[in-house]
């Protein structure tokens, strides 16, 4: 299978994983975003464990969302003895 940018595909031993969008493909593996959320990096060698999915099969994960950090207390100062 030719893996292009914006395939979908779905991973053969990995289904749990649900289907993935290919995000990049170099000469040594391509990496791609799979529904789980997670990012991973499916070396060429391997490419033959991706299989071609329905468009619709693919949702990209949930943006996270950004939590502001609470503000700091001010720090006291030590006494002196």
């Amino acid at each position: 299978m030719a893996l292009r940018v914006g395939n979908i595909i779905s991973h053969t031993g990995g289904l749990g994983w649900g289907s993935g969008k290919v995000l990049e493909v170099t000469a040594k593996s391509a990496m791609i975003q799979f529904s789980d959320g997670t990012n991973r990096r499916i070396a060429v060698s391997h490419f033959t464990t991706l299989e071609p999915a329905a468009p619709s099969s693919f949702s990209p994960p949930p943006e996270a969302l950004v939590v502001p950090k609470a503000p700091r207390a001010p720090r006291v100062a030590k006494k002196k003895k």
